[in-house]
C-alpha cells in the first residue's frame, strides 16, 4: 500500500535528479570556503533573496539562531509573534544559547504583527529595560494556516523598524511558497530585510539544509556563529547539490502544491462534521477541525486514517494540519478525501 504522508512538507524525499546531482557533486572543504558546490548554492540564494551574501547551514533552526545571535548581544530583546516558529518550536535557543530575550506580541489571524503592536513593544532607553534590537516576522506563517505576508506589509515593517534603529529578520522557511502564492519573485519579499532564512528540506524536497542570507558583513559574523554552534561542515557539497536542484527544478512548481491544497480543502469541506479553517488556503497548508458531533477525536481519526495508508498531523484535540508537497499528486488528494468521508 502506497503511503500518503500529509503530516508536513518536511517528509519529502529527494528526487531522482537530486540523488544524481549528489552523487556527482564537486566538493571541497567548506569551513575554508573551498567547496565549489556550496559556493554556487550560496550565490544562488543571495541572488534569489536580493541580498549580498548567503551561508549554508544544516537547519532552519540553526539559521534563525545564527541570525539572532549575529544581530543581538546578550541581554538584548527580539520582538516576534506569539505563534512564531522561532518562539514555539526552536527549543528556546535564543535565550538558552544567546541570552537574548524574546518579547512576544500577538500574531493576527493572517500571520501579521500589527504595526502599532510593534511600535508599542519597542523599549525606551531606560536602564531597567533590555535593549530592543530586532523584529522577526515569519513568511509563510505556519501556525496561522500557511498565511502569506505581502510585499507592502513587509516593507512597512522594515521601514518602521529601521526608523527606530532596529534590524529585521525574516524566518522565510517557506518564502518561495509565499512568492508562488503572490506570483512575484521572492526577492521582492526579502530584499528590504536585514536577513532572511529559507529551508531546502521542506517543500523544496532537498534532504538537508537551509540558507541564511544578508549583507556580507552580517554573513561574516554569522559564519563565526555557525562554527560556534557546530554547524561548520567539510565536504558538504553533496548536500548543496540537492539544494541547487531544489532551487532550479522544484521552486518553480510550488504553485502546484497550492492548487492541490485548495482542492483538498474543497473536498474535505463537503464532508459533514469537518470544518475548514480557511476554505481557500493561501499556500500549501490545510487546517481543519472536527465538529462536536463527530464521535472520534483527532488522534483517533488519525489512527484510523493510518490504517488506510494516510498520515496526517494532529495539532489539537480535534484539529489537524495537512500539508501538500511534491509527493502528493491529484490521486492522493482524492484518496485522502475519500478516507475522511
Amino acid at each position: 500500500m502506497d503511503i500518503i504522508d500529509l503530516r508536513s512538507d518536511t517528509v519529502t524525499h529527494p528526487t531522482p535528479a537530486m540523488r544524481e546531482a549528489m552523487a556527482r557533486a564537486e566538493v571541497g572543504d567548506d569551513v575554508y570556503g573551498e567547496d565549489p558546490t556550496i559556493n554556487r548554492l550560496q550565490e544562488m540564494a543571495a541572488e534569489l533573496t536580493g541580498q549580498e551574501a548567503a551561508l549554508f547551514v544544516p537547519s532552519g533552526t540553526m539559521g534563525n539562531l545564527a541570525a539572532i545571535l549575529a544581530h543581538c548581544q546578550r541581554g538584548d530583546e527580539v520582538i516576534l509573534g506569539h505563534l512564531a516558529h522561532t518562539f514555539l518550536y526552536e527549543a528556546g535557543g535564543m535565550a538558552a544559547l544567546g541570552g537574548v530575550h524574546p518579547h512576544t506580541i500577538p500574531n493576527q489571524p493572517d500571520g501579521r504583527l500589527a504595526l502599532a503592536d510593534i511600535e508599542a513593544a519597542i523599549r525606551p532607553d531606560d536602564a531597567h529595560h533590555p535593549i530592543t534590537r530586532l523584529v522577526t516576522i515569519e513568511n509563510t506563517h505556519n501556525r496561522c494556516g500557511g498565511a502569506v505576508l505581502d510585499e507592502d506589509y513587509t516593507q512597512a515593517v522594515c521601514e518602521l523598524a529601521h526608523s527606530r534603529g532596529l534590524k529585521v529578520h525574516i524566518d522565510g522557511a517557506r518564502i518561495f511558497n509565499a512568492a508562488a502564492a503572490l506570483g512575484i519573485p521572492a526577492q521582492r519579499l526579502t530584499q528590504m530585510a536585514d536577513s532572511v532564512t529559507f529551508c531546502l528540506s521542506k517543500g523544496l524536497c532537498a534532504p538537508v539544509g537551509s540558507l541564511l542570507c544578508g549583507s556580507k558583513e552580517f554573513i561574516r559574523r554569522a559564519h563565526r556563529i555557525r562554527k560556534q554552534l557546530g554547524g561548520g561542515m567539510r565536504q558538504a557539497g553533496v548536500l548543496a547539490a540537492a539544494g541547487i536542484v531544489a532551487l532550479e527544478e522544484i521552486r518553480p512548481r510550488l504553485a502546484e502544491d497550492h492548487r492541490r491544497a485548495r482542492a483538498l480543502a474543497e473536498g474535505l469541506s463537503a464532508i459533514p462534521g469537518i470544518q475548514i479553517d480557511t476554505p481557500q488556503p493561501a499556500s500549501n497548508m490545510v487546517y481543519l477541525t472536527l465538529s462536536a458531533d463527530v464521535p472520534l477525536n483527532a488522534a483517533q481519526t488519525a489512527a484510523r486514517l493510518a490504517e488506510h495508508g494516510i498520515r496526517v498531523g494532529t495539532v489539537g484535540e480535534r484539529r489537524f494540519r495537512l500539508v501538500t508537497h511534491y509527493w502528493i499528486d491529484d490521486a492522493a488528494v482524492q484518496r485522502t478525501v475519500q478516507a475522511f468521508a
